[in-house]
């Protein structure tokens, strides 16, 4: 009986301020009063105390104090004006629902499109091995793994991936976590904090950002991809604890790289920690698939790596990579792998059997990354503005948001999906349509979209 709550904790207050109030009010009647010098007065435990207590819950319900039971109240109503500013500035996002799974071909609101929208950059998103793999896992571990990975939460499974990926990663260990957005709010918060400075590029992802407001250390964003502006700012910033240099890879939104060898430069002449999150670049970029640092050649100069199994490699979650000491104080510090529940066993088992095809079978990030250099040359010469891009991602920057979504529409009508993507993913006035070619794209698919696109922009002139 120790966990009855009395009238008076309900309401906030105490039992003398209650008392003051008087009897509360029922649609019909009065509540019973407590009975003075009995043991089951008010505030105690005992069959009265509850009932009394439970009748004014109620009371209090259809008094509207409880929102489970209320229409939507007027201070709500804010959300609403919010939205139709969203909708004035063509700002607006809205979902749709994709039927069947996730590849180059999909149903899209009823709707039989070309999608050149995921970041399914492999083709493994449905592939059927990974399905397999997931259904064993499933069998064997169940699904859902019921606690966190430092309760009971981490299975063979998972301890079966983490080895995987440090050895696909040429690492001494690695971590996984839930989400790729956890694994990076959770690595910069637990690498760093107050009395510590973190420098981060402008064009990082959102994951980094909150990573670096979490953390509450000194956060000093220097202009994408300026590496002068970068070394002045380390220069300025000394007398601090830790200092932290934070990148994409490559880049989500333009499709370029960072600049890897001059960070690395920086980072040991001003002895800050590297940190590198590879989501996009994983299973696609380096000899190996392993991503922008293998890329440039720096595997072993860069102090985190970070990365995700919801792209390239078709399932979900994501891991960090280091040495055991790295991967002993995240499993320590990282609130966010320490107080989130594990990913289940299938998804794991899934994103192994994604790792041992990425080794095995080079051909797809080539194919990728070819039909990547064709569409771009293609839109180059048309006309269109595709940024930076030297990636399987390429942009069409065309301003203004509501140029990006007709663009986009026109598209869709055409039988291809290439969402608009607006501000505040994109920096304002920048808006874009964002390609994203993968290896199950086939040439008739990649002809396809390049003349759209040459179609619609020969209209526009």
């Amino acid at each position: 009986m120790g966990g009855f709550v009395t009238p008076a904790a309900l309401l906030g207050c105490d039992d003398r301020t209650l008392a003051k109030r008087g009897p509360e009010r029922r649609p019909h009647g009065p509540l019973r009063q407590p009975v003075h010098g009995n043991r089951r007065a008010a505030g105690q435990t005992g069959r009265v105390g509850r009932r009394s207590s439970e009748r004014m819950h109620r009371n209090h319900c259809q008094q509207n104090i409880c929102p489970m039971t209320s229409s939507p109240h007027p201070r709500m109503a804010w959300i609403d004006a919010e939205l139709a500013r969203l909708d004035e500035a063509h700002l607006r996002r809205r979902l749709l629902t994709r039927t069947g799974p996730q590849q180059a071909e999909v149903i899209l609101a009823g709707d039989d499109v070309v999608s050149f929208a995921s970041n399914d950059y492999l083709g493994l998103a449905a592939d059927r091995r990974l399905v397999l793999a997931a259904a064993e896992a499933a069998t064997n571990e169940g699904w859902g793994a019921g606690a966190s990975p430092l309760v009971t939460g981490r299975g063979e499974a998972h301890t079966r991936l983490e080895s995987q990926l440090a050895a696909f990663e040429g690492s001494e260990a690695a971590l996984l976590f839930p989400t790729g957005f956890a694994a990076n709010q959770g690595t910069i918060a637990a690498l760093v904090g107050p009395g510590d400075a973190v420098f981060s590029d402008a064009q990082n992802h959102a994951s980094i950002i909150d990573g670096c407001r979490v953390s509450r250390a000194e956060t000093h964003i220097y202009p994408h991809a300026d590496v002068d502006a970068l070394a002045a700012m380390l220069e300025r910033r000394t007398g601090v604890r830790r200092r932290l240099i934070v990148t994409d890879g490559l880049f989500s939104m333009d499709g370029n790289l960072a600049p890897l060898p001059q960070l690395v430069a920086l980072a040991d002449r001003y002895d800050a920690m590297l940190m590198v999150d590879e989501a996009h670049a994983t299973g696609v970029l380096g000899r190996n698939g392993r991503g922008a640092c293998e890329h440039f050649g720096l595997d072993e100069c860069v102090d985190v790596r970070v990365g995700t199994l919801s792209k390239a490699l078709g399932s979900m979650g994501g891991f960090v990579c280091g040495s055991q000491a790295l991967v002993d104080w995240l499993t320590n510090r990282a609130r966010t792998y320490v107080f989130s529940t594990s990913m289940p066993a299938p998804l794991a088992a899934a994103a192994a059997r994604a790792v041992e095809i990425v080794r095995n079978e080079p051909e797809r990030r080539r194919r990728a990354l070819q039909s990547a250099a064709k569409v771009r040359d293609a839109l180059t010469a048309q006309g269109w503005d595709v940024g930076p891009s030297e990636s399987q991602i390429i942009p069409v920057i065309v301003g203004p948001s509501h140029a990006a979504l007709a663009l986009s529409a026109r598209l869709r009508e055409a039988g291809l999906w290439i969402p608009a993507i607006r501000p505040p993913s994109v920096p304002p006035h920048t808006a874009r349509l964002r390609i994203g070619i993968s290896s199950g794209h086939s040439d008739e698919m990649i002809n396809r979209c390049i003349d759209t696109m040459d179609r619609l922009r020969t209209a526009a002139r």
